[in-house]
């Protein structure tokens, strides 16, 4: 875990400039000290609940990450997550995922074929190797001697939307697509414990071997159990290229909201964008993040980004600020 002073030695050099000059100012959503979770797109709200079952059963904020992030993978209509996930264009699926807890201990799998739930297995790789991440063929040889079970995971109907993709091999991702992307699952509980994680099947028909952000800390999770959260979704080339939950949570260090450093981190990518001269109309890059105070906020590249939130109080979906229309 990183201190806060290096993070603001970091500001201080410039290797990652926030643009803007964003005011703080407390988020609207209540953390009321018994717990809080937040997930990105509309799946979050059963996820959400499942972790809630979790924290309530007295499971660790780890423990209530995983079981909702659970409840996604295994869902085989859930087509961007798990078991379900739509194939690499060779009709693949491959599988990334990324956990964190408060004390910076992390597990990543990339590229892993055949295991329903690789959430599960980056949280074994955390807690049982000596490693932070497996990737391709030595994710599934981990995976199985642990245990869990090999299934094949080209269900039917994205078998079917592969072959269709055949025809013409022609393919240009669309944004804003909820079932076409990632869950990412921060969360806080009554003790002040913060933890992540993040499970995708990735880009649908992407090359064999293609990672996004997804299993990737520091680009799409980062937690520091001093300071926050954050997890991001959206085109996961562009969050690698800027390291964008740290970026987030570096901003908090500095004494943003959640909500002003998600901004100030889109604001400083759409700079990059601009910089670089590339077209983005196809780009979409959300953030969701926690305090260390249980203060929460997002915001969004593009309109349509949402999130789910749950506390004690209440349980509800949330459209995402954003930069762009």
């Amino acid at each position: 875990m990183i201190r806060r002073s290096f993070l603001k030695s970091l500001g201080a050099l410039s290797l990652f400039p926030l643009s803007g000059q964003a005011k703080s100012r407390k988020s609207p959503t209540p953390y009321g000290g018994q717990g809080l979770f937040l997930t990105t797109w509309r799946f979050g709200l059963e996820s959400n609940e499942e972790a809630w079952k979790s924290l309530k059963a007295g499971g660790s904020t780890l423990d209530a990450i995983e079981q909702g992030i659970l409840r996604c993978e295994l869902d085989p209509h859930e087509r961007s997550v798990g078991l379900g996930g739509r194939p690499d264009r060779d009709g693949i699926v491959t599988l990334d995922a990324c956990i964190m807890d408060h004390e910076g201990n992390i597990g990543s799998v990339c590229g892993m074929e055949g295991i329903a739930t690789p959430l599960s297995v980056a949280r074994a790789v955390m807690e049982k190797t000596p490693h932070v991440m497996l990737v391709g063929d030595g994710a599934q040889q981990f995976a199985l001697e642990q245990g869990f079970p090999l299934e094949n995971l080209l269900v039917p109907d994205s078998e079917r939307e592969w072959k269709q993709w055949l025809e013409k091999s022609e393919y240009q991702p669309v944004i804003n697509i909820e079932n076409h992307d990632t869950i990412g699952m921060i969360g806080i509980d009554a003790k002040g414990k913060l933890a992540g994680g993040c499970s995708t099947s990735g880009m649908a028909f992407k090359m064999h071997g293609r990672v996004g952000d997804s299993p990737i800390i520091g680009a799409g999770l980062y937690v520091d159990g001093a300071i926050g959260a954050c997890t991001a979704t959206g085109h996961g080339e562009e969050v690698i290229r800027t390291v964008g939950s740290f970026r987030v949570v570096s901003g908090m260090s500095q004494g943003l909201s959640p909500r002003d450093a998600c901004k100030a981190a889109i604001e400083a990518i759409a700079d990059f964008f601009k910089r670089r001269g590339k077209d983005w109309s196809n780009t979409q890059i959300g953030f969701i993040a926690i305090n260390a105070q249980g203060e929460t906020g997002a915001f969004a590249l593009r309109k349509g980004f949402n999130y789910a939130v749950k506390d004690a109080n209440s349980a509800e979906l949330i459209d995402a600020e954003f930069l762009l229309d």
